[in-house]
């Protein structure tokens, strides 16, 4: 057994491995599997493919530089649909409440409290009047 081990840790040597972005394609492998067991598509197995060479190609590529890339790149924009996501149940229970401008002239985001009517709207960060209905 200790001679396999040898054998693979040897074939892996300055092979990229698994990282975040393997493991999430892992996981729609999986999903794809059990969604394909309900609904018999040919493209779903086409897509299991599809990610599973992929994961291959890239846990065996001696390329890591482009690897290590790729896989920055799928944490920042993981990241930010985290970041996203956390925030919508706040924007929901504020959208009630309050009604969010922006100013025409820096761009800056302003809350103004809802049922006001039309009203003049002063941005504080460029000292900009311009005029919202709350």
């Amino acid at each position: 057994m200790n001679g396999l081990r040898d054998k693979i840790r040897r074939f892996m040597v300055g092979r990229y491995g698994m990282d975040e972005l393997n493991r999430f394609l892992s996981l729609m492998i999986l999903v794809f599997v059990v969604f394909n067991l309900f609904v018999r598509r040919w493209s779903f197995f086409w897509l299991e493919l599809l990610c599973l060479i992929l994961v291959y190609a890239r846990a065996l590529s001696k390329n890591t530089g482009q690897r290590f890339r790729e896989n920055q790149t799928y944490l920042h924009f993981s990241f930010r649909a985290k970041e996203w996501a956390k925030g919508v149940p706040v924007r929901l229970k504020e959208s009630r409440k309050y009604k969010i401008f922006r100013c025409p002239n820096c761009g800056q985001k302003l809350r103004i409290p809802r049922g006001h009517g039309k009203i003049q709207v002063h941005c504080r960060s460029c000292g900009h009047d311009f005029m919202g209905r709350s």
